[in-house]
């Protein structure tokens, strides 16, 4: 009965400990973040996705259209497209086209929330505050969602962006590190999934315009 005791308890103190219990509510202004959202106008990234067993390479447009929306295309460098996204400024998403072994909802779920919070998409980015543990050097910008939270995490002084986290209520579901921003754009990312093996790296490419 004893052991049984205390493997419950030890069940229990790992089970409901969360990574953000140290955080407290501080004063501060979300819309600082609105110098690091990111320009997706047209960019171009080389992208590698390990995915259910998969591996996936080649490259993922990201492109404002005339309407506001985003769309976010990824395809092999032959031209064999994988996933084809649409994303409303009104939190409308659309799937216009996933190949069969991507097309699972848990899958397409959690790139559409990726992309989501890499945009700094305004439907996610609603009734948001500031957090930060006690002696702690960065600040929390937290998001609400229908479930967890989206985290932006900065320095004391919201002047540099240090990562980006999906969470639960207990802990981290996706760390994302965003770096080297050039006119606006992430120069590169890296999307790391903690609950199961799926990662993504992007790189950016410069597209050729005009000339011989």
């Amino acid at each position: 009965m004893t052991r049984y005791l205390l493997i419950s308890l030890l069940f229990l103190i790992c089970g409901c400990s969360s990574s953000y219990n140290h955080l407290q509510r501080t004063a501060g202004d979300v819309h600082c973040l609105d110098k690091f959202r990111p320009d997706f106008s047209d960019a171009l990234y080389y992208t590698q996705v390990n995915v259910i067993g998969k591996h996936l390479s080649g490259l993922l447009l990201i492109k404002t259209m005339p309407d506001s929306s985003t769309r976010i295309v990824f395809s092999s460098e032959a031209g064999f497209k994988f996933f084809d996204f649409g994303f409303a400024a009104d939190g409308a998403f659309k799937v216009y086209y996933i190949i069969d072994e991507m097309n699972k909802k848990a899958v397409v779920t959690t790139l559409r929330k990726d992309f989501e919070i890499i945009m700094m998409h305004p439907y996610s980015m609603q009734n948001g505050y500031v957090k930060r543990g006690i002696d702690s050097a960065y600040n929390h910008y937290t998001f609400p969602q229908e479930k967890g939270f989206n985290y932006y995490i900065t320095d004391a002084g919201c002047n540099n962006l240090i990562r980006l986290e999906r969470a639960s209520k207990r802990k981290a579901v996706v760390r994302i590190d965003i770096l080297d921003y050039k006119n606006g754009v992430p120069d590169s990312i890296g999307i790391t999934h903690t609950n199961f093996n799926f990662n993504i790296g992007l790189k950016r490419l410069e597209k050729l315009t005009g000339g011989n």
